[in-house]
């Protein structure tokens, strides 16, 4: 069995605010222990189920806040920018299942360090027609991959989220949202367990691969600068809805990494590097 891990970080047990996960925060160097341990308990969920291979994404911004010596030996890390992929580097039809860890609600919604990708910049998101962030378009793209997503982990927010997308996917919330940088955390050594064993119960019987879409898909970005929108233009297949507003239709996991490329060239002109 072999399992694919994408991590992000914002919905990390314990971390509430920018400090705990940008670098050069006060509390980074804690706030990536605290990842890498999380990140951990799920990799011994996997290997208690009988994962013989698991694949770590660092997906968190710079993509390097794991320290490799941090992690449990039972995996591999992905780590370092930039990736064709993003937060589903190294995603392959042979794995069995994804399991996300730390990962948070879209922009919007009342969650811990809620956000689409880009932090301010990008204001909503659709696919095909469907409110997305984060969880939805790496669940959407996964599954076009052919590999189902069987487990997030993240505050009551994300969790609430995923479920509203596939109330398939086991979900563990390790904290609960009392604002955007405020939430109730559950004990660290608690919520790891609670992760743990989520992981090895949903990954006990290996999940069924999902149907690939039939259909293109269309993804829709509402960005706060009609700059970046109107620049986006440029590039062949996409096409404006309004001045702040661009969409693309595509087969997944093409409409991904597109929007990987829509995201650099938004960096390139806000001095915004993509956050995650």
């Amino acid at each position: 069995m072999r399992i694919y891990i994408s991590a992000d970080m914002e919905g990390i047990s314990g971390l509430v605010d920018a400090d705990d996960v940008q670098p050069g925060g006060r509390d980074y160097e804690r706030g990536r222990l605290m990842m890498a341990e999380d990140v951990n308990a799920a990799i011994r969920g996997a290997v208690t189920a009988g994962a013989t291979e698991v694949t770590v994404n660092d997906a968190h911004g710079p993509m390097r806040n794991i320290l490799p010596e941090s992690l449990h030996p039972a995996a591999r890390l992905v780590r370092g920018k930039p990736k064709q992929m993003g937060m589903l580097e190294g995603l392959t039809p042979e794995h069995d299942a994804v399991v996300c860890v730390g990962y948070h609600a879209r922009a919007g919604a009342l969650g811990v360090l809620s956000h689409s990708f880009m932090g301010h910049e990008i204001e909503d998101m659709w696919l095909d027609g469907r409110p997305v962030g984060e969880i939805g378009l790496a669940h959407a793209t996964a599954a076009a991959i052919g590999v189902p997503m069987a487990v997030l982990t993240g505050d009551d927010m994300a969790c609430a989220e995923m479920t509203e997308w596939d109330a398939s996917v086991t979900t563990v919330p390790v904290k609960y949202a009392r604002d955007r940088f405020a939430a109730e955390l559950r004990p660290a050594e608690e919520a790891r367990a609670a992760v743990e064993k989520a992981v090895a119960a949903r990954l006990s019987t290996v999940p069924e691969a999902p149907e690939a879409p039939a259909d293109p898909s269309e993804l829709t970005v509402r960005w706060q600068s009609a700059s970046v929108a109107s620049t986006l233009l440029g590039i062949p297949g996409v096409t404006s809805v309004d001045a702040r507003t661009v969409r693309a239709r595509g087969d997944l996991p093409g409409l991904y990494r597109l929007f990987g490329v829509w995201m650099r060239v938004a960096a390139s002109l806000t001095n915004q590097p993509p956050y995650c």
